[in-house]
């Protein structure tokens, strides 16, 4: 999963970022508003913590622009403990959930996940195609019901693919979505093709159709005919 927080007070930004990506997240973080701007005009991510107060403008502002361009996207507002008018405004804007400081990080991850599963899977914990069952609670890959061993960004890759199945999506679509703006220091997206090489690999070993095609020129789609 990756997610994108906006934070302006360095100890929590890092205390948040520190144990999401420990959960093994990928985590993007913004201090002020322009940043935080950019960030969701030019990336997706599945979930957006947002902080109402920070430096260069509102984070309601970030909300209503982020909601604007990528509706699905999940959100949750981290307001003050007496900031009641501004979680009311941030739900009425579309924010899926709100958080109050202080808080505790299990808490502040439950959150996500449940938010997660709501926007993104309809609320389902397993991902069903054909014969591979995708379990977002557990991060487990099986096929026909045995166990496929993969690694966290094989895991992504799949997740992917499955939640945006018979669309195509281009190598640098793949690339930032595994990997963030980090993506933008890469030379080339070469590892892209790797990771899918070694994604074939593994399904086909466990008894999996080949659904991962590749279009010339563009990128890649996991094409599903579902069967009756």
């Amino acid at each position: 999963m990756k997610l994108l927080i906006i934070e302006d007070n360095e100890d929590l930004l890092q205390n948040i970022r520190t144990y999401l990506k420990r959960e093994g997240y990928i985590c993007e973080f913004a201090r002020d508003y322009r940043v935080a701007f950019d960030k969701v005009m030019s990336y997706t991510y599945d979930v957006v913590l947002i902080d109402i107060m920070i430096p260069g403008g509102s984070g309601l502002q970030v909300l209503r622009e982020l909601k604007s361009v990528n509706p699905q996207t999940g959100t949750i507002i981290i307001s003050a403990k007496n900031a009641l008018d501004d979680k009311v405004k941030g739900l009425e804007l579309g924010a899926d959930d709100y958080i109050t400081k202080p808080f505790q990080l299990p808490e502040l991850h439950a959150r996500i996940k449940a938010v997660n599963r709501r926007n993104q899977r309809d609320g389902r914990e397993i991902i069903n195609v054909n014969e591979i069952a995708i379990n977002t609670d557990t991060m487990e890959v099986t096929v026909n019901g045995t166990a496929v061993d993969l690694t966290p960004k094989e895991y992504d890759l799949i997740l992917y693919f499955a939640s945006n199945k018979n669309h195509v999506l281009s190598k640098q679509t793949i690339a930032e979505h595994l990997w963030g703006d980090y993506v933008d220091h890469l030379t080339n997206l070469d590892f892209v093709y790797q990771h899918i090489k070694n994604l074939r690999k593994k399904l086909e070993k466990a008894g999996a159709q080949n659904y991962i095609e590749s279009v010339y020129g563009i990128g890649y789609k996991f094409k599903v005919n579902n069967r009756p």
